[in-house]
Protein backbone atom coordinates (compact mmCIF):
# COMPACT_ATOMS: atom_id res chain seq x y z
CA UNK A 1 0.00 0.00 0.00
CA UNK A 2 1.34 3.42 -0.79
CA UNK A 3 1.53 6.48 1.67
CA UNK A 4 -1.45 8.22 -0.16
CA UNK A 5 -3.18 4.74 -0.05
CA UNK A 6 -2.54 4.56 3.22
CA UNK A 7 -3.45 8.50 4.65
CA UNK A 8 -6.46 7.98 2.44
CA UNK A 9 -7.42 5.21 4.59
CA UNK A 10 -7.01 7.18 7.43
CA UNK A 11 -8.87 10.02 6.64
CA UNK A 12 -11.86 7.97 5.44
CA UNK A 13 -11.94 6.27 8.85
CA UNK A 14 -11.30 9.22 10.79
CA UNK A 15 -14.73 11.29 8.58
CA UNK A 16 -16.82 7.87 10.05
CA UNK A 17 -15.41 8.37 13.48
CA UNK A 18 -17.67 11.69 13.19
CA UNK A 19 -20.35 10.37 11.37
CA UNK A 20 -19.58 11.55 8.08
CA UNK A 21 -20.54 9.61 4.78
CA UNK A 22 -18.17 10.27 1.88
CA UNK A 23 -16.93 8.39 -0.91
CA UNK A 24 -12.86 7.36 -0.96
CA UNK A 25 -12.92 8.69 -4.50
CA UNK A 26 -13.39 12.13 -3.52
CA UNK A 27 -9.95 12.14 -0.55
CA UNK A 28 -7.25 13.62 -2.59
CA UNK A 29 -3.74 13.15 -0.76
CA UNK A 30 -1.18 15.63 -2.18
CA UNK A 31 2.43 15.89 -1.59
CA UNK A 32 3.11 19.24 0.20
CA UNK A 33 5.25 21.74 -1.57
CA UNK A 34 6.87 23.08 1.02
CA UNK A 35 8.64 20.52 3.20
CA UNK A 36 7.45 22.50 6.82
CA UNK A 37 4.28 21.86 5.73
CA UNK A 38 4.28 18.04 6.15
CA UNK A 39 4.90 15.42 3.64
CA UNK A 40 1.98 15.18 2.47
CA UNK A 41 -1.54 17.04 2.83
CA UNK A 42 -5.51 16.42 1.98
CA UNK A 43 -8.01 19.92 1.43
CA UNK A 44 -10.42 17.15 2.77
CA UNK A 45 -11.84 19.54 5.75
CA UNK A 46 -12.70 21.86 2.45
CA UNK A 47 -14.39 19.59 0.28
CA UNK A 48 -16.78 18.06 2.74
CA UNK A 49 -17.61 21.23 5.25
CA UNK A 50 -20.56 21.62 2.77
CA UNK A 51 -21.39 17.85 3.43
CA UNK A 52 -20.69 18.16 6.99
CA UNK A 53 -22.89 21.50 7.50
CA UNK A 54 -19.72 23.49 8.95
CA UNK A 55 -17.49 25.82 8.17
CA UNK A 56 -13.89 24.09 6.71
CA UNK A 57 -11.50 24.86 9.47
CA UNK A 58 -14.22 23.60 11.88
CA UNK A 59 -14.53 20.20 10.21
CA UNK A 60 -10.49 20.16 10.08
CA UNK A 61 -10.83 20.71 13.76
CA UNK A 62 -13.09 17.94 14.15
CA UNK A 63 -11.53 15.20 12.03
CA UNK A 64 -7.80 16.02 13.55
CA UNK A 65 -7.94 14.40 16.76
CA UNK A 66 -9.42 10.90 14.94
CA UNK A 67 -5.90 11.28 12.03
CA UNK A 68 -4.40 8.86 13.97
CA UNK A 69 -1.47 6.17 12.70
CA UNK A 70 1.33 4.07 14.01
CA UNK A 71 3.54 6.01 10.51
CA UNK A 72 2.08 9.26 11.40
CA UNK A 73 4.48 12.04 13.47
CA UNK A 74 1.85 14.37 13.56
CA UNK A 75 -0.81 16.39 11.92
CA UNK A 76 -1.72 20.10 11.33
CA UNK A 77 -3.89 22.36 10.14
CA UNK A 78 -3.22 24.96 8.10
CA UNK A 79 -4.60 28.15 6.74
CA UNK A 80 -8.45 27.82 5.68
CA UNK A 81 -8.17 24.00 6.71
CA UNK A 82 -5.80 21.86 5.09
CA UNK A 83 -4.64 19.33 7.11
CA UNK A 84 -0.67 18.53 6.60
CA UNK A 85 0.69 15.16 7.34
CA UNK A 86 4.37 14.32 9.21
CA UNK A 87 5.27 10.98 8.18
CA UNK A 88 7.58 8.91 11.17
CA UNK A 89 10.94 8.96 9.33
CA UNK A 90 11.19 5.06 9.63
CA UNK A 91 7.90 4.84 7.53
CA UNK A 92 9.51 6.48 4.68
CA UNK A 93 13.22 4.90 5.30
CA UNK A 94 10.84 1.54 4.84
CA UNK A 95 10.73 2.17 0.97
CA UNK A 96 14.12 1.33 0.19
CA UNK A 97 13.83 -1.94 2.03
CA UNK A 98 10.33 -2.96 0.30
CA UNK A 99 12.02 -1.78 -3.20
CA UNK A 100 15.27 -4.15 -2.54
CA UNK A 101 13.27 -7.05 -1.51
CA UNK A 102 10.81 -6.22 -4.71
CA UNK A 103 13.67 -5.55 -6.97
CA UNK A 104 11.89 -5.62 -10.98
CA UNK A 105 8.36 -6.16 -9.26
CA UNK A 106 8.36 -2.98 -7.34
CA UNK A 107 5.78 -0.75 -8.96
CA UNK A 108 3.47 -3.59 -10.12
CA UNK A 109 -0.06 -4.17 -8.76
CA UNK A 110 -1.55 -7.58 -7.51
CA UNK A 111 -3.28 -9.35 -10.63
CA UNK A 112 -6.86 -8.44 -11.02
CA UNK A 113 -8.13 -11.17 -13.10
CA UNK A 114 -9.08 -8.82 -16.08
CA UNK A 115 -8.25 -9.79 -19.40
CA UNK A 116 -7.52 -6.93 -21.89
CA UNK A 117 -6.86 -7.11 -25.69
CA UNK A 118 -4.77 -3.93 -27.09
CA UNK A 119 -4.85 -3.88 -30.60
CA UNK A 120 -2.08 -1.12 -31.91
CA UNK A 121 -0.25 -0.03 -35.31
CA UNK A 122 -2.22 -2.43 -37.47
CA UNK A 123 -0.47 -0.91 -40.22
CA UNK A 124 -1.10 -1.92 -43.92
CA UNK A 125 1.41 -4.31 -45.26
CA UNK A 126 1.31 -1.75 -48.41
CA UNK A 127 4.65 0.47 -47.48
CA UNK A 128 7.15 1.46 -45.15
CA UNK A 129 5.99 2.73 -41.41
CA UNK A 130 5.05 6.55 -41.14
CA UNK A 131 5.35 8.53 -37.98
CA UNK A 132 1.60 8.45 -37.17
CA UNK A 133 2.80 4.31 -36.80
CA UNK A 134 5.38 5.00 -34.53
CA UNK A 135 3.39 6.91 -32.18
CA UNK A 136 0.92 4.66 -32.19
CA UNK A 137 3.15 1.90 -31.54
CA UNK A 138 4.60 3.85 -28.74
CA UNK A 139 1.78 4.92 -27.06
CA UNK A 140 0.64 1.39 -27.81
CA UNK A 141 3.00 -0.37 -26.19
CA UNK A 142 3.72 1.35 -23.36
CA UNK A 143 0.20 1.86 -22.36
CA UNK A 144 0.14 -2.43 -22.61
CA UNK A 145 2.96 -2.45 -20.51
CA UNK A 146 1.14 -0.18 -18.19
CA UNK A 147 -1.64 -2.20 -17.74
CA UNK A 148 0.47 -5.51 -17.01
CA UNK A 149 1.82 -3.57 -14.60
CA UNK A 150 -1.26 -2.45 -13.09
CA UNK A 151 -2.57 -6.01 -12.59
CA UNK A 152 -4.57 -6.40 -15.78
CA UNK A 153 -3.95 -9.43 -18.18
CA UNK A 154 -3.08 -8.21 -21.35
CA UNK A 155 -2.27 -9.87 -24.80
CA UNK A 156 -1.23 -7.21 -27.52
CA UNK A 157 -2.38 -7.51 -31.19
CA UNK A 158 -1.71 -6.49 -34.71
CA UNK A 159 -4.59 -7.25 -36.99
CA UNK A 160 -3.31 -7.32 -40.94
CA UNK A 161 -5.62 -5.82 -43.66
CA UNK A 162 -4.46 -8.74 -45.87
CA UNK A 163 -7.80 -7.98 -48.41
CA UNK A 164 -9.32 -5.52 -50.38
CA UNK A 165 -8.40 -2.65 -52.75
CA UNK A 166 -5.17 -1.84 -50.91
CA UNK A 167 -3.89 -5.13 -50.90
CA UNK A 168 -5.15 -5.47 -55.02
CA UNK A 169 -3.32 -2.44 -55.97
CA UNK A 170 0.10 -3.66 -53.88
CA UNK A 171 -0.46 -7.04 -56.22
CA UNK A 172 -0.80 -5.36 -58.94
CA UNK A 173 1.99 -2.60 -58.84
CA UNK A 174 4.15 -5.41 -57.66
CA UNK A 175 3.26 -7.24 -60.92
CA UNK A 176 4.21 -4.04 -62.80
CA UNK A 177 7.84 -3.44 -61.60
CA UNK A 178 8.27 -6.99 -61.86
CA UNK A 179 7.34 -7.07 -65.30
CA UNK A 180 9.54 -3.81 -66.21
CA UNK A 181 12.74 -5.78 -65.09
CA UNK A 182 12.08 -8.28 -68.30
CA UNK A 183 11.18 -4.76 -70.39
CA UNK A 184 7.72 -5.91 -70.75
CA UNK A 185 5.91 -3.72 -72.91
CA UNK A 186 2.36 -2.25 -71.46
CA UNK A 187 3.92 -2.49 -67.85
CA UNK A 188 2.83 0.96 -66.45
CA UNK A 189 1.81 1.85 -63.07
CA UNK A 190 -1.33 3.36 -62.46
CA UNK A 191 -2.44 6.25 -61.01
CA UNK A 192 -3.98 3.65 -57.94
CA UNK A 193 -0.93 2.00 -57.44
CA UNK A 194 2.04 2.07 -55.40
CA UNK A 195 5.13 4.28 -56.67
CA UNK A 196 7.16 3.75 -53.88
CA UNK A 197 10.86 2.37 -55.27
CA UNK A 198 10.62 -0.25 -51.95
CA UNK A 199 8.78 -2.27 -54.59
CA UNK A 200 11.54 -2.72 -57.16
CA UNK A 201 14.01 -4.52 -54.68
CA UNK A 202 10.65 -7.30 -53.63
CA UNK A 203 10.23 -7.58 -57.87
CA UNK A 204 14.16 -8.05 -57.82
CA UNK A 205 13.92 -10.83 -55.23
CA UNK A 206 11.15 -12.41 -57.39
CA UNK A 207 13.05 -12.41 -60.25
CA UNK A 208 16.27 -13.96 -58.46
CA UNK A 209 13.73 -16.88 -56.95
CA UNK A 210 11.38 -17.20 -59.75
CA UNK A 211 13.03 -16.32 -62.97
CA UNK A 212 9.81 -15.41 -65.44
CA UNK A 213 7.55 -18.09 -64.26
CA UNK A 214 4.95 -14.98 -63.41
CA UNK A 215 5.31 -12.76 -66.33
CA UNK A 216 1.99 -13.84 -67.73
CA UNK A 217 -1.09 -12.16 -66.26
CA UNK A 218 -3.23 -15.01 -64.80
CA UNK A 219 -5.16 -15.75 -61.67
CA UNK A 220 -2.22 -17.66 -60.65
CA UNK A 221 0.29 -14.86 -60.78
CA UNK A 222 -2.15 -12.17 -59.55
CA UNK A 223 -2.81 -14.31 -56.38
CA UNK A 224 1.61 -14.87 -56.08
CA UNK A 225 1.94 -11.38 -56.34
CA UNK A 226 -0.45 -9.72 -53.69
CA UNK A 227 0.61 -12.51 -50.88
CA UNK A 228 4.51 -12.07 -51.62
CA UNK A 229 3.94 -8.45 -51.72
CA UNK A 230 2.40 -8.81 -48.16
CA UNK A 231 4.59 -11.18 -46.95
CA UNK A 232 7.40 -9.35 -47.79
CA UNK A 233 5.91 -5.60 -46.89
CA UNK A 234 5.10 -7.33 -43.58
CA UNK A 235 8.60 -9.04 -42.56
CA UNK A 236 9.81 -5.25 -43.13
CA UNK A 237 7.27 -3.87 -40.99
CA UNK A 238 7.94 -6.67 -38.29
CA UNK A 239 12.14 -5.84 -38.79
CA UNK A 240 11.17 -2.25 -37.78
CA UNK A 241 8.68 -2.68 -34.84
CA UNK A 242 11.28 -5.39 -33.12
CA UNK A 243 13.86 -2.76 -33.51
CA UNK A 244 11.90 -0.54 -31.75
CA UNK A 245 11.09 -2.83 -29.45
CA UNK A 246 7.54 -3.64 -30.19
CA UNK A 247 6.30 -7.55 -30.41
CA UNK A 248 2.97 -8.79 -30.50
CA UNK A 249 1.17 -11.53 -28.66
CA UNK A 250 -0.90 -12.36 -31.44
CA UNK A 251 -1.57 -11.51 -34.95
CA UNK A 252 -4.77 -11.82 -37.11
CA UNK A 253 -5.31 -11.62 -40.60
CA UNK A 254 -8.33 -10.20 -42.25
CA UNK A 255 -7.94 -13.23 -44.47
CA UNK A 256 -8.71 -15.04 -42.19
CA UNK A 257 -11.63 -13.37 -40.83
CA UNK A 258 -13.24 -14.04 -43.78
CA UNK A 259 -12.87 -17.42 -44.11
CA UNK A 260 -15.25 -20.66 -43.37
CA UNK A 261 -18.96 -18.21 -44.22
CA UNK A 262 -17.84 -16.32 -41.13
CA UNK A 263 -19.11 -13.08 -42.59
CA UNK A 264 -22.32 -14.49 -44.34
CA UNK A 265 -23.01 -16.53 -40.60
CA UNK A 266 -22.37 -12.75 -38.79
CA UNK A 267 -24.89 -10.74 -41.72
CA UNK A 268 -27.62 -13.36 -40.83
CA UNK A 269 -27.48 -12.65 -36.78
CA UNK A 270 -27.49 -8.90 -37.83
CA UNK A 271 -30.27 -9.53 -40.01
CA UNK A 272 -32.56 -7.41 -38.04
CA UNK A 273 -30.49 -4.30 -37.96
CA UNK A 274 -29.96 -4.78 -42.10
CA UNK A 275 -31.57 -2.54 -44.79
CA UNK A 276 -31.16 -1.85 -48.89
CA UNK A 277 -30.36 1.79 -49.95
CA UNK A 278 -29.79 2.62 -53.22
CA UNK A 279 -28.19 -1.29 -54.02
CA UNK A 280 -26.20 -0.74 -50.82
CA UNK A 281 -26.75 -2.20 -47.76
CA UNK A 282 -26.76 -0.08 -44.37
CA UNK A 283 -26.18 -1.33 -40.27
CA UNK A 284 -28.47 -0.11 -38.65
CA UNK A 285 -25.67 1.20 -35.98
CA UNK A 286 -27.98 4.70 -35.12
CA UNK A 287 -30.27 3.14 -33.18
CA UNK A 288 -27.89 2.51 -30.59
CA UNK A 289 -24.55 5.06 -30.05
CA UNK A 290 -23.76 6.27 -33.42
CA UNK A 291 -24.87 9.48 -35.53
CA UNK A 292 -25.52 7.75 -38.58
CA UNK A 293 -26.18 4.20 -40.14
CA UNK A 294 -23.52 2.51 -41.84
CA UNK A 295 -23.08 0.65 -45.52
CA UNK A 296 -21.76 -2.95 -44.92
CA UNK A 297 -21.81 -3.97 -48.71
CA UNK A 298 -21.38 -1.43 -51.23
CA UNK A 299 -23.42 -1.48 -54.49
CA UNK A 300 -21.04 -3.20 -56.26
CA UNK A 301 -21.90 -6.18 -53.73
CA UNK A 302 -18.25 -6.15 -52.25
CA UNK A 303 -17.93 -5.48 -48.59
CA UNK A 304 -17.27 -2.23 -47.00
CA UNK A 305 -14.21 -2.85 -44.70
CA UNK A 306 -16.70 -1.89 -41.45
CA UNK A 307 -18.06 -5.82 -42.57
CA UNK A 308 -15.22 -7.91 -41.66
CA UNK A 309 -14.00 -5.64 -39.07
CA UNK A 310 -17.13 -6.53 -36.96
CA UNK A 311 -16.43 -10.23 -37.43
CA UNK A 312 -12.89 -9.22 -35.69
CA UNK A 313 -14.39 -7.49 -32.67
CA UNK A 314 -16.83 -10.48 -32.61
CA UNK A 315 -14.09 -13.15 -32.53
CA UNK A 316 -11.90 -11.18 -29.77
CA UNK A 317 -15.09 -10.77 -27.63
CA UNK A 318 -15.28 -14.72 -27.75
CA UNK A 319 -11.68 -15.22 -26.59
CA UNK A 320 -12.80 -13.69 -23.67
CA UNK A 321 -11.60 -10.70 -23.21
CA UNK A 322 -12.89 -8.12 -20.41
CA UNK A 323 -12.27 -5.25 -22.42
CA UNK A 324 -11.28 -4.61 -25.57
CA UNK A 325 -9.00 -1.25 -26.61
CA UNK A 326 -8.31 0.15 -30.32
CA UNK A 327 -5.24 2.67 -30.53
CA UNK A 328 -6.34 4.69 -33.21
CA UNK A 329 -5.06 7.50 -35.70
CA UNK A 330 -7.28 10.98 -34.80
CA UNK A 331 -9.02 10.72 -37.79
CA UNK A 332 -10.75 7.69 -36.62
CA UNK A 333 -13.31 9.46 -34.02
CA UNK A 334 -16.09 8.34 -36.15
CA UNK A 335 -15.24 4.65 -35.92
CA UNK A 336 -15.52 4.10 -32.45
CA UNK A 337 -19.05 4.75 -32.15
CA UNK A 338 -19.77 2.34 -35.28
CA UNK A 339 -18.46 -0.14 -34.07
CA UNK A 340 -19.57 -0.12 -30.06
CA UNK A 341 -22.85 0.05 -31.26
CA UNK A 342 -21.91 -3.37 -33.85
CA UNK A 343 -21.05 -4.96 -30.37
CA UNK A 344 -24.33 -4.34 -28.57
CA UNK A 345 -26.21 -5.70 -30.99
CA UNK A 346 -24.59 -8.75 -29.83
CA UNK A 347 -25.34 -7.96 -26.61
CA UNK A 348 -22.25 -6.51 -25.34
CA UNK A 349 -21.90 -3.17 -23.28
CA UNK A 350 -20.12 0.02 -25.02
CA UNK A 351 -17.91 -0.12 -22.51
CA UNK A 352 -15.74 -3.25 -23.39
CA UNK A 353 -14.66 -1.53 -25.98
CA UNK A 354 -12.38 1.59 -25.81
CA UNK A 355 -10.35 3.61 -28.00
CA UNK A 356 -6.84 6.03 -27.83
CA UNK A 357 -6.92 8.74 -30.23
CA UNK A 358 -3.13 9.69 -30.99
CA UNK A 359 -2.47 12.94 -32.26
CA UNK A 360 0.19 13.52 -35.79
CA UNK A 361 3.75 14.25 -35.54
CA UNK A 362 5.41 17.14 -36.74
CA UNK A 363 9.21 17.33 -36.97
CA UNK A 364 11.26 20.11 -35.96
CA UNK A 365 14.86 20.55 -36.54
CA UNK A 366 16.86 24.05 -36.42
CA UNK A 367 13.86 25.54 -35.50
CA UNK A 368 11.46 24.36 -39.30
CA UNK A 369 9.71 21.67 -39.68
CA UNK A 370 11.25 18.63 -41.70
CA UNK A 371 8.71 17.07 -43.73
CA UNK A 372 11.58 15.17 -46.28
CA UNK A 373 14.21 12.89 -45.36
CA UNK A 374 17.35 13.53 -46.58
CA UNK A 375 18.59 9.92 -47.26
CA UNK A 376 15.57 8.92 -48.89
CA UNK A 377 13.91 12.38 -50.48
CA UNK A 378 10.40 11.34 -49.19
CA UNK A 379 8.67 11.85 -46.01
CA UNK A 380 10.22 10.83 -43.04
CA UNK A 381 9.11 7.70 -42.20
CA UNK A 382 9.52 5.20 -38.90
CA UNK A 383 12.98 4.07 -39.97
CA UNK A 384 14.52 6.70 -40.81
CA UNK A 385 13.85 8.54 -37.30
CA UNK A 386 14.65 5.62 -35.08
CA UNK A 387 17.91 5.39 -37.09
CA UNK A 388 18.92 9.39 -36.47
CA UNK A 389 17.78 9.69 -32.92
CA UNK A 390 17.98 6.20 -31.31
CA UNK A 391 15.02 3.87 -30.03
CA UNK A 392 15.26 5.54 -26.69
CA UNK A 393 14.69 9.36 -27.49
CA UNK A 394 11.64 8.47 -29.92
CA UNK A 395 9.98 5.88 -27.73
CA UNK A 396 10.32 8.69 -24.51
CA UNK A 397 9.57 12.08 -26.78
CA UNK A 398 6.47 10.28 -28.82
CA UNK A 399 4.88 9.36 -25.21
CA UNK A 400 6.16 12.16 -22.73
CA UNK A 401 2.63 14.14 -23.60
CA UNK A 402 -0.55 13.05 -23.94
CA UNK A 403 -1.41 11.01 -27.04
CA UNK A 404 -4.36 13.01 -27.21
CA UNK A 405 -2.26 16.27 -27.85
CA UNK A 406 -0.22 17.24 -31.14
CA UNK A 407 3.55 16.11 -30.88
CA UNK A 408 6.25 18.48 -32.20
CA UNK A 409 9.52 16.38 -32.32
CA UNK A 410 12.60 18.47 -31.49
CA UNK A 411 15.30 16.81 -33.62
CA UNK A 412 18.02 18.60 -32.04
CA UNK A 413 16.66 17.79 -28.63
CA UNK A 414 16.66 14.59 -28.96
CA UNK A 415 20.34 14.72 -29.83
CA UNK A 416 21.64 16.39 -27.46
CA UNK A 417 23.47 15.09 -24.01
CA UNK A 418 22.87 17.43 -21.55
CA UNK A 419 20.21 17.65 -18.92
CA UNK A 420 17.97 19.96 -21.41
CA UNK A 421 17.05 15.93 -22.88
CA UNK A 422 14.96 14.32 -20.76
CA UNK A 423 16.11 10.96 -22.04
CA UNK A 424 19.44 11.61 -21.60
CA UNK A 425 18.55 13.62 -17.37
CA UNK A 426 16.92 10.50 -16.57
CA UNK A 427 19.07 7.76 -17.93
CA UNK A 428 22.06 9.72 -16.33
CA UNK A 429 20.33 9.72 -12.95
CA UNK A 430 20.15 5.77 -13.38
CA UNK A 431 23.76 5.68 -14.44
CA UNK A 432 24.87 7.78 -11.54
CA UNK A 433 23.37 5.58 -9.29
CA UNK A 434 25.20 2.31 -11.07
CA UNK A 435 28.72 4.74 -10.55
CA UNK A 436 28.20 5.00 -6.90
CA UNK A 437 27.20 1.51 -6.33
CA UNK A 438 30.08 0.24 -8.28
CA UNK A 439 32.41 2.50 -5.73
CA UNK A 440 30.97 1.85 -3.05
CA UNK A 441 30.96 -2.27 -3.91
CA UNK A 442 33.29 -3.23 -0.92
CA UNK A 443 30.30 -1.60 1.23
CA UNK A 444 27.87 -3.68 2.63
CA UNK A 445 24.09 -2.39 1.89
CA UNK A 446 22.30 -1.31 4.65
CA UNK A 447 18.42 -2.26 3.91
CA UNK A 448 16.74 -0.41 6.16
CA UNK A 449 18.64 3.20 5.87
CA UNK A 450 18.29 4.12 9.10
CA UNK A 451 20.84 7.00 8.87
CA UNK A 452 17.90 8.86 6.32
CA UNK A 453 17.70 12.56 7.42
CA UNK A 454 18.81 15.17 4.82
CA UNK A 455 16.16 17.13 2.57
CA UNK A 456 17.40 15.77 -0.28
CA UNK A 457 17.05 11.94 1.19
CA UNK A 458 13.62 12.25 2.05
CA UNK A 459 12.73 14.17 -1.10
CA UNK A 460 13.87 10.67 -3.09
CA UNK A 461 11.96 9.01 -0.35
CA UNK A 462 9.20 10.42 -0.57
CA UNK A 463 8.97 9.80 -4.75
CA UNK A 464 10.49 6.34 -4.31
CA UNK A 465 7.20 5.62 -2.46
CA UNK A 466 5.02 7.19 -4.45
CA UNK A 467 5.79 4.76 -7.55
CA UNK A 468 3.24 2.12 -7.12
CA UNK A 469 0.72 4.50 -7.03
CA UNK A 470 1.84 6.33 -9.83
CA UNK A 471 1.76 3.19 -12.06
CA UNK A 472 -1.65 2.31 -11.05
CA UNK A 473 -2.79 5.80 -11.36
CA UNK A 474 -1.28 6.18 -15.38
CA UNK A 475 -2.87 2.18 -15.89
CA UNK A 476 -6.31 3.41 -14.56
CA UNK A 477 -5.87 6.63 -17.11
CA UNK A 478 -4.28 4.61 -19.80
CA UNK A 479 -1.65 7.12 -19.70
CA UNK A 480 1.49 6.85 -20.02
CA UNK A 481 2.91 10.34 -19.76
CA UNK A 482 2.24 10.50 -16.63
CA UNK A 483 4.86 8.11 -15.89
CA UNK A 484 7.14 10.41 -18.15
CA UNK A 485 6.53 13.04 -15.60
CA UNK A 486 7.56 11.00 -12.61
CA UNK A 487 10.70 10.30 -14.31
CA UNK A 488 11.29 13.63 -14.55
CA UNK A 489 10.40 14.14 -10.68
CA UNK A 490 12.75 11.16 -9.79
CA UNK A 491 15.76 12.10 -12.34
CA UNK A 492 15.85 15.46 -10.44
CA UNK A 493 15.34 13.99 -6.85
CA UNK A 494 18.55 11.81 -7.90
CA UNK A 495 20.56 14.29 -9.07
CA UNK A 496 20.10 16.64 -5.94
CA UNK A 497 20.30 13.48 -3.77
CA UNK A 498 23.77 12.92 -5.51
CA UNK A 499 25.11 16.29 -5.62
CA UNK A 500 24.02 17.62 -2.11
CA UNK A 501 25.04 14.33 0.09
CA UNK A 502 28.46 12.89 0.26
CA UNK A 503 27.35 9.11 -0.63
CA UNK A 504 30.26 7.40 -0.56
CA UNK A 505 32.20 8.31 3.09
CA UNK A 506 34.95 5.94 4.06
CA UNK A 507 35.02 7.65 7.46
CA UNK A 508 31.03 7.26 8.11
CA UNK A 509 30.45 3.73 7.05
CA UNK A 510 27.37 3.73 8.60
CA UNK A 511 25.79 6.73 6.57
CA UNK A 512 27.38 5.64 3.46
CA UNK A 513 26.01 1.91 4.05
CA UNK A 514 21.92 3.66 4.56
CA UNK A 515 22.97 6.05 1.45
CA UNK A 516 23.89 3.32 -0.66
CA UNK A 517 20.68 1.77 -0.19
CA UNK A 518 19.02 4.22 -1.15
CA UNK A 519 20.76 4.71 -4.60
CA UNK A 520 20.08 1.24 -5.40
CA UNK A 521 16.62 1.65 -4.50
CA UNK A 522 16.99 4.46 -6.94
CA UNK A 523 18.30 2.97 -9.79
CA UNK A 524 15.43 0.39 -9.44
CA UNK A 525 13.15 2.59 -9.60
CA UNK A 526 14.33 4.71 -12.28
CA UNK A 527 14.84 1.31 -14.38
CA UNK A 528 11.33 0.37 -13.80
CA UNK A 529 9.55 3.70 -14.99
CA UNK A 530 11.69 3.32 -17.52
CA UNK A 531 11.31 0.00 -19.23
CA UNK A 532 7.37 0.71 -18.99
CA UNK A 533 8.04 3.69 -21.52
CA UNK A 534 10.48 0.95 -23.60
CA UNK A 535 13.50 2.44 -22.69
CA UNK A 536 16.21 1.09 -21.75
CA UNK A 537 18.80 1.90 -18.11
CA UNK A 538 22.62 2.45 -19.32
CA UNK A 539 24.71 1.79 -16.29
CA UNK A 540 27.25 3.88 -18.31
CA UNK A 541 27.13 7.28 -19.90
Amino acid sequence: MTNEEKLRAVVLDATKAIGLAVDPALIVIEHSRDASHGDYSTNAAMRFSKLAGSKPLDLAKRLLPELTSPFLEKVEIAGPGFLNFFLKQDALQGVVETILREKEAYGRSPRKGIKVNIEYVSANPTGDLHLGHTRCAAVGDSIANLLDAGGYDVTREYYVNDCGNQVEHLGHSLYIRYCELFGKEGAVLGDNDYHGVDLIDIAKEIKEKYGDRYLEENEESHDFFIRFGIDAELAKIRKDLDAFRVHFDKVSYESDIRKGGNIENTLEFLKPYLYQEEGATYLATSRFVDDKDRPVIKADGCYTYFMPDICYHYDKMSRGYDLLIDVLGADHHGYIGRMKSALMMKGYSPDVLQAEFVQVVRVYRDGQEVKMSKRTGKAIAHRDLVEDVGVDAVRYFFVERSQSSHLDFDYNLAMERSSNNPVYYAQYAHARCCSVLSLGSDIPLDEKAPLLKEEAEMTLLRLLADFPGVVSGAAEERAPYKVAAYIQKLAAAIHSFYTNCRIIDRDDIPTTSSRLALAKASKVAMSNALAILGVSSPEKM
